[in-house]
């Protein structure tokens, strides 16, 4: 059952998260939780704002993973724990989590725009050929499947 001054501070937490304003979401986004503390959306956002407001990189982390793991079909969950790594700067953990995202989520368009806008390329498999020889393109296909089936284990 939906707690309705949760859901409301919720609402107001996350216009002023996407308004920018992380210091001032945070507060409200604590108070959904402390009212709702098994809601994954709630602990998710905390995660987003705590990394946002107070830059505490491996609290926002982990209160992001323990909300995935309540709902791993939910891309929502997956886009914020990319926008926490992202933040912290690390761009390789956050297209891995969109990856795994489309593993659980594969017809959720934007975790696919997400995972575009990361635009990260690996190196060539076999650097002394260029990027686009048919070796390489079919190495690398291989080499990101298998990547994506270990990140889903």
């Amino acid at each position: 059952m939906i707690h309705l001054e949760a859901f409301q501070e919720f609402r107001s937490g996350l216009a002023f998260l996407r308004g920018g304003d992380a210091i001032r979401a945070l507060p409200h986004l604590r108070t959904a939780l402390d009212h709702e503390p098994s809601n994954p959306f709630y602990i998710s956002y905390v995660g987003v704002a705590v990394a946002a407001a107070e830059q505490r990189w491996a609290e926002a982390e982990k209160l992001c993973h323990s909300a995935m793991r309540m709902n791993r079909r939910q891309a929502q969950l997956y886009l914020n724990l990319a926008e926490v790594y992202v933040a912290a700067d690390r761009k390789q953990d956050a297209a891995d989590i969109l990856a795994r995202g489309l593993h659980y989520a594969p017809h959720d368009g934007r975790l696919k725009m997400a995972l575009e806008r990361l635009a990260l390329r690996r190196s060539a498999v076999l650097p002394f050929l260029p990027r686009q020889h048919m070796i390489n393109r079919n190495l690398g296909k291989l080499r990101h499947h298998a990547l994506q089936v270990l990140a889903a284990l």
